[in-house]
């Protein structure tokens, strides 16, 4: 495992935290197209990291480095427990979640709630710091509500940042805690990327990666000039060969046919398939692979209907492949 810092390349690029979708399985195809990429699971609190079911909360591949676990919480020293869990599974980061705003972390006084408790937020970075020897970062909102003063957005930072944080990702917009469900939360407030902007310009010995409705290659590249990365999120997962696209042209390595990627994931497939592991547990991540292509449709319909069928295995991939060879030689 190579060595990871806050000054290591794969800032340019990484892929957003996302519930429910950037398992492992969903890493270990990312890692494939986004060789660059860092990569983050998906928000495990710390209770659960301590007294859960490590195996399948902190499951992670070797190919998936650099790999972050993200944490969510609000009790410095759990926290820093989880944390220590974390780094001895093997993570090359350990983010803190302060922009999630669903009811469920609401009541639990963590995620975005935790914009207008910036000295907690910096205990807890503190007491993390000090269990492991690995990065501790933020993930974080621009604020909540109604707030709109970038000084109180700034002195968030501040506090944080001089708890001993080197790296803030920004989601560029606000939580709203009533009336928005965590879906329309990442849609409906408007996007203020000049905040992160500002923040880098402002405060450049921080390493500042911008997250919020970047939606294509053109708009994660324009980030570049202004931020020290960018964070993809819905786009990836639903368009993921745009991952791909991105790190060829950002890092110079070799562009690869949609269906050459997915089967040099045919050996995991096949060890996990034999594991016991149903096929539409990995399957439902690549769904998106051939998005706008021609048999996009009909290689996401095969999938979908029968990779959760006892006994599917490869061929069905196979069969689905078949379905967008012509496409194949466009995608080139």
């Amino acid at each position: 495992m190579r060595e990871f810092s806050l000054h290591d390349t794969s800032l340019r690029l990484s892929v957003a935290p996302m519930m429910d979708w950037t398992d492992s399985h969903c890493r270990v195809f990312h890692r494939l197209l986004a060789p660059h990429a860092r990569l983050y699971t998906e928000m495990v609190h710390a209770n659960a990291v301590i007294h859960g079911d490590r195996t399948r909360l902190l499951a992670m591949d070797p190919v998936e480095h650099p790999v972050a676990l993200q944490l969510g919480g609000s009790e410095p020293a759990l926290l820093a427990q989880a944390a220590r869990i974390g780094q001895a599974h093997g993570f090359d980061e350990i983010n803190l979640n302060c922009g999630c705003p669903s009811d469920r972390v609401q009541a639990g006084r963590f995620g975005a709630c935790l914009m207008r408790e910036p000295q907690l937020v910096a205990d807890s970075v503190a007491a993390m710091i000090a269990a492991v020897s690995i990065p501790v970062t933020v993930k974080c909102r621009l604020g909540v509500d109604d707030d709109h003063d970038f000084g109180r957005f700034l002195a968030f930072v501040d506090a944080v940042a001089a708890a001993g944080c080197g790296m803030f990702v920004v989601h560029a917009r606000n939580a709203w805690l009533k009336g928005l469900s965590p879906k329309e939360n990442r849609e409906v407030p408007p996007l203020r990327y000049d905040w992160a902007w500002r923040l880098k310009r402002e405060r450049p010995q921080l390493q500042v990666v911008v997250n919020g409705g970047i939606a294509d290659a053109a708009e994660a590249a324009a980030h570049l000039a202004h931020a020290d990365g960018a964070m993809l999120g819905r786009a990836a997962y639903h368009d993921p060969y745009l991952l791909h696209r991105i790190d060829v042209a950002w890092f110079g390595e070799a562009l690869r046919t949609r269906g050459e990627l997915l089967r040099t994931l045919r050996p995991y497939v096949e060890a996990h398939l034999a594991r016991g592991v149903p096929l539409n547990r990995m399957s439902r991540h690549w769904l998106g692979l051939f998005a706008g292509e021609r048999g996009g449709r009909a290689f996401r319909q095969v999938l979908s209907e029968g990779a959760h069928r006892p006994g599917a295995g490869w061929a069905l991939v196979e069969q689905a492949l078949a379905l967008t060879a012509s496409g194949e030689c466009a995608a080139a």
